[in-house]
């Protein structure tokens, strides 16, 4: 039986009709399903306020190795000498709406009221989540991002205080290390992610290295992974009709240490 995911990433072109700048299409809606299909096929949304929805497939893809992060010398000898208290998922709503501040070249946001809307959904149903940066007990940066199989896709990050984004960029790599995340998605090239490390994939090996992230594990039960039968919105998961779950949303919490500088499971 085809499934909802399969119905509506197979409505997307093939990733190799995109035009150079990355471009794939337009149309269609911001419902949860289609996000994570879209994900799932290394396509993302970004457009203004006044356009139609434009989704986009880059060629090459920036990504960010874990094992490669590296801060620059003068950021982390000053995350030294003053640390940020970082959180997960204990602001997302203020972190999104602040990466909303941030102004296209033409004046305009790409952060509109409906992906706003649509990334608040998913954070409600466990695969968009955001590391805050707070410095006596204001929220002084952060990032935010989509998370299932052992992959994040980062969206969008923000500081108010020199460093804080990059204390961010840092405790989210330490979190994807510990859960064990292969993939690190930054999109499209930054000045800001190839200081840190980045590295440009070309299209296809970008999506190879996804396929492995979002193939289920040598020793996961039958039914987790990627979606076979049929699925529906359930709740604040997606489910097999069976009630098998697929994509399981990152429900666990943790907590982060200034002591040590690491995450810890939350018991």
């Amino acid at each position: 039986m085809e499934t909802i995911f399969a119905a509506l990433a197979a409505q997307f072109p093939p990733l190799e009709a995109a035009r150079e700048d990355g471009l794939l299409c337009f149309g269609g809606d911001l419902r949860p399903e289609r996000l994570l299909a879209a994900y799932s096929r290394g396509i993302f949304p970004w457009y203004e306020a006044g356009q139609p929805i434009l989704w986009w497939s880059p060629d090459p893809r920036c990504v960010l190795p874990l094992e490669g992060f590296r801060l620059p010398a003068r950021s982390a000898r000053a995350l030294r000498q003053k640390p940020f208290e970082l959180t997960l998922d204990a602001a997302f709503g203020r972190v999104i709406r602040a990466c909303a501040q941030a102004r296209t070249p033409h004046g305009g946001t790409w952060l509109t009221p409906a992906m706003i809307e649509a990334y608040d959904r998913l954070h409600a149903m466990g695969f968009a989540h955001s590391i805050e940066a707070w410095r006596d007990g204001e929220l002084t940066g952060g990032l935010y991002g989509v998370g299932f199989g052992r992959v994040f896709f980062g969206e969008s990050m923000f500081h108010v205080v020199s460093e804080a984004s990059r204390a961010a960029l840092a405790g989210l790599v330490g979190l994807l290390r510990l859960r064990g995340v292969t993939l690190l998605d930054c999109q499209q090239e930054t000045p800001h992610i190839m200081k840190m490390g980045g590295v440009l994939l070309p299209r296809e090996a970008f999506m190879q290295r996804l396929r492995e992230a979002l193939a289920p594990p040598a020793d996961a039960e039958p039914g987790v992974g990627l979606p076979s039968t049929e699925h529906v919105i359930c709740g604040d998961a997606i489910h097999k009709v069976t009630d098998e779950q697929v994509w399981q949303p990152w429900r666990e919490r943790y907590d982060y240490s200034l002591s040590s500088g690491a995450w810890a499971s939350r018991s």
